[in-house]
């Protein structure tokens, strides 16, 4: 075994730092607008997170990114910019809007929010489900019902 060679870098350091934020930035991005209701009760940058620390991590011990060096590398660099994008959420509240996103009004005073469900491509149906699993049987019954930045859908059910 060759000790200089298993942590010596295979690929230059910075390298794997541009890799490792061109990757987490469109990653974050498309989780963040385009899978937000598959998502669930986990917070995309969490999602995010794990993929591509586990496929980091795992060319590293697999060897396909020749050198441990080359994973500490990749891993450091998107677990950075995790903690900065949180820390920048924290800070400013403009900033958290745009990287957690606002819950949207899906049910208005009984009445579903077509303009919504539209953006969301999800259907009535789909809306009903989420309603039914509130305890709500009837439109008529919802406040309002919002789409959780998160992908849950929230329900205030009106006063009987």
């Amino acid at each position: 075994m060759d000790w200089k060679e298993l942590f010596a870098f295979s690929v230059p350091p910075l390298e794997m730092v541009v890799r490792g934020t061109v990757m987490y930035l469109f990653l974050f991005t498309v989780f963040r607008f385009l899978m937000r209701r598959d998502i669930g009760a986990l917070n995309v940058a969490d999602i995010l997170l794990l993929v591509i620390v586990a496929d980091a991590a795992q060319n590293a011990l697999a060897g396909e990114a020749k050198s441990i060096g080359d994973g500490l590398v990749l891993v450091s660099t998107i677990l950075g910019w995790n903690a900065l994008l949180d820390w920048v959420g924290y800070r400013w509240r403009k900033a958290d809007c745009v990287l957690e996103g606002q819950q949207l009004v899906l049910v208005r005073n009984g009445e579903i929010q077509y303009d919504t469900l539209g953006k969301e491509r999800m259907t009535e149906r789909e809306l009903m489900a989420k309603l039914r699993e509130h305890g709500v049987a009837k439109l008529a019954e919802v406040k309002r019902a919002y789409l959780e930045s998160g992908g849950n859908v929230t329900v205030i059910k009106r006063d009987p």
